[in-house]
Order: C-alpha cells, then structure tokens, then sequence
C-alpha cells in the first residue's frame, strides 16, 4: 500500500452481513482496540443497521481468556461497546474459520479484487473513502445463492431485520499520563500539548482511531489529530 508516496502497512477491518453477504472495509494504521470501536461504528452506518448477533475471530483486542468450547472472557470495554449496540458476541472455536459467516474464505477473494495491484493514495481517509464506495459497488454482483439475485437486493430485505442506528460507541482506549513541566503528555513516542496551567499534573488521554482527546477533572486540556509516526508533537 502507498499513502501519500511512501509504503506503508495497513489493518483492514473487515465486516460482513451474514444472509446478504454484504460487506464493510476499512482501513488503519495498526490493530488497536480503538480502530476496532471505529470500524463497527463505521460498518453500522454503511450497512444501515445493527445486528443482534455478532460472530468475532478471538482476537486480542477482544478477547481476554478462552476458555473451554465457546466460553470466553471478554475484555471490560470490548464488552461495553457490545452492551452500547445490543449486540450479543459469539467468539468462534480457536482453527476453526468456516464460523465466521464466510469472512475466512471471502478475505483472500476482497484482496484480489481491490488490494491488487497495489494501491497509491494521498492518505487514508482517501483510500477509506474510496474503500466505501467500492463495497457499495460489489454488492450490485450476484449472490452466490441465489445466483438470480444481487447482493444488494438481499442486503435490502436484511436491513429491515437489522436494529436501528444507535449514537455512535465512544471508543476510545484511555491511559493515565502524567503532564511535562513544558506542557506535553507522551503517548506511543510522540508528544501532545495541554494547557499550560495542567503542566505536572496527572491526566486521562483517550485514543481514538483518529484523534488524542487530553482529560482532567472531567474538562478536556487537549485534542489533536492521532499521529501515527515518531517523535512528532502536536
């Protein structure tokens, strides 16, 4: 992948509709518990609804413990984002990928028709967008049963079944920093600034997907733009 003229790696999110095989990609820098909160919330409003059920991978960002059969330890904010949504996580059993509603086999079939050969855009916000249009464009193929239908047909019947938009998750991953005596709080090896009367003292800074959001005593000192590079201070 190249973003703005320079190879980068990206995580793609990957959602999909069981019945209408209807999906929803987006792309990120990294694999983080924030990028997985965005990415619902994004997937939500392009697929117009919410499932009641939803079939997760036991990935980390999820998934605390796995216990015997289907039993899991789900992690505190993980869960709170499915609370928030109404949604009830079924984890899949560990080498097993024909759980996961078709996602296993359909990732290796998306990779040809989108990521070859090698996409070039200026950033990702505009390969999101570009991404975005594209599942809506897929979905005007034929299902594969019925073949008589599109994608996009079942999708309309689906989303009649699916819950109504609800206000979007706040996901966020937070971590307790302490302010510099010049004003700036570290986070993943870049800086962010505060207001200068918070200098030394103890703060919450909440990550999301694509901004840092500085809290203390309940009032934001601090908001930026994410950097995703090293030794940048916003």
């Amino acid at each position: 992948m190249e973003l703005g003229g320079v190879d980068q790696l990206v995580k793609v999110a990957h959602l999909r509709l069981c019945y209408s095989r209807a999906f929803f990609l987006s792309a990120y820098p990294r694999e983080s518990q924030e990028m997985v909160f965005d990415a619902h919330a994004r997937a939500f409003a392009h697929l117009g609804g919410i499932p009641r059920r939803g079939i997760y991978d036991n990935m980390k960002t999820a998934i605390d413990a796995i216990f015997l059969g289907k039993e899991r330890r789900y992690n505190r904010r993980f869960l709170a984002m499915c609370n928030h949504y109404l949604i009830e996580p079924t984890a899949c059993t560990p080498a097993s990928g024909w759980e996961k509603g078709q996602v296993e086999n359909q990732v290796g079939t998306v990779r040809g028709w989108l990521f070859a050969p090698k996409l070039r855009f200026a950033d990702l916000p505009a390969l999101n967008a570009w991404l975005a249009t594209r599942c809506t464009e897929l979905a005007q193929r034929s299902h594969p049963d019925p073949p008589d239908r599109t994608v996009d047909e079942l999708w309309q019947e689906e989303r009649a079944q699916l819950q109504p938009m609800l206000p979007a998750f706040d996901g966020f991953h937070e971590r307790i920093c302490r302010v510099t005596s010049t004003a700036l709080v570290h986070f993943e090896r870049n800086r962010y600034s505060v207001e200068c009367a918070y200098a030394g003292r103890t703060v919450a800074l909440r990550a999301y997907a694509t901004h840092i959001v500085i809290v203390a005593d309940s009032v934001v000192v601090g908001e930026h733009e994410r950097q995703f590079g090293r030794y940048k201070t916003a």
